[in-house]
């Protein structure tokens, strides 16, 4: 019953005009970011590809009235005929096309996923700040740690995102198994991103912990369907603000609840 209610309070926030517009950052930024990486990442292969040297030979033997001919041939591709050779063949055209569009479409989602989270990380306090004055004017938000412990934070999570994405790897080549093992180092850094950048401004650190401790499966479990959410394409562009408003509400909540049951003790 809390979880409606918490979802049903997170949708009517959402549809304000204050946070509509809030809303419309992480879009404008992650667009403009991504479409300027696009442009000059294809801009560089481009030209590498016109700077690459192909070396190809091919070797083939045939029996004429019984005598073996062997005919040889070797060629240097240079240039845009590099292009032109591996789109000329059915196999490496449709290699060169996978990659293309498998690399270019799970680069484009973590870029996409990576710079929102950023974004409205710098949102999260006026998003929150907004909460506490519609529903949430008894509970103080107290927070904790300074901007340097908050990027030294970001910087562990993120290392150990890059860490996990190197040494998963061998599963990326297993059908299924690297959709799961590509997404969990994605999902840790999106948990912690979340959850830190609303606890942060409301809790101390020992608040935080007790959350965690009492209610930790819930939050894990709410980020979780969030992040699900976020690899529909354009979903977390839209929709990031949406998050800080739900886990934000849950959050509020178990510091209330937290902080009753510590007055009465």
């Amino acid at each position: 019953m809390k979880e409606n209610e918490i979802f049903i309070a997170s949708v009517k926030d959402f549809f304000t005009l204050k946070m509509m517009k809030y809303s419309v950052a992480p879009f404008i930024a992650t667009m403009v970011l991504i479409y300027a990486l696009f442009f000059y990442f294809a801009g560089s292969t481009i030209q590498q590809l016109h700077n690459a040297t192909l070396h190809v030979e091919q070797t083939q033997s045939n029996v004429i009235d019984g005598v073996e001919n062997t005919d040889s041939y070797v060629a240097d591709f240079q240039g845009s005929s590099v292009v032109e050779f591996l789109m000329g063949h059915a196999i490496t055209a449709w290699i060169v096309t996978f990659l293309f569009y498998t690399i270019g479409s799970m680069l484009a989602l973590v870029v996409s996923i990576f710079i929102a989270v950023i974004v409205i990380a710098f949102l999260t306090p006026f998003v929150l700040k907004e909460l506490q004055r519609r529903h949430y004017a008894d509970v103080e938000m107290r927070g904790h740690d300074n901007i340097v412990i908050s990027m030294l934070k970001v910087l562990k999570w993120l290392l150990a995102m890059l860490l996990m994405l190197i040494v998963f790897i061998p599963f990326y080549f297993v059908p299924i198994l690297n959709v799961i093992m590509f997404n969990i180092p994605m999902y840790y850094f999106f948990h912690k991103m979340l959850t830190y950048d609303v606890t942060s401004n409301i809790n101390t650190n020992e608040e935080y912990k007790k959350i965690m401790f009492f209610a930790g499966n819930d939050i894990r479990i709410k980020t979780f369907v969030l992040y699900l959410v976020s690899l529909i394409p354009f979903a977390i562009l839209f929709g990031g603000i949406f998050y800080v408003i739900f886990i934000g509400h849950a959050y509020f909540r178990e510091t209330r609840e937290l902080r009753l049951s510590n007055n009465s003790i």
